[in-house]
């Protein structure tokens, strides 16, 4: 299984970090959450729930990579 450019391990993500889908390139931005599985503006990759996917392609959170961290 792909562990992401942040290993496996959200917590070491950023607040702020905005992560992309490596299968289908959508990005993640907290600042803008994911209106698709109600998840307000401000919540970070590593406070999304469990279950929570791409809403693009429907790939697992562990196919996404760290795009910018500040």
């Amino acid at each position: 299984m792909f562990e992401g450019s942040f290993l496996g391990d959200a917590a070491r993500l950023p607040p702020a970090a905005r992560l992309e889908c490596k299968i289908c390139w959508w990005v993640y931005d907290p600042a803008h959450g994911d209106e698709a599985a109600q998840i307000p503006p401000g919540v970070p990759f590593a406070q999304l729930p469990a279950d929570w996917r791409c809403p693009q392609c429907d790939g697992e959170r562990t196919q996404f990579m760290v795009v910018t961290a500040p």
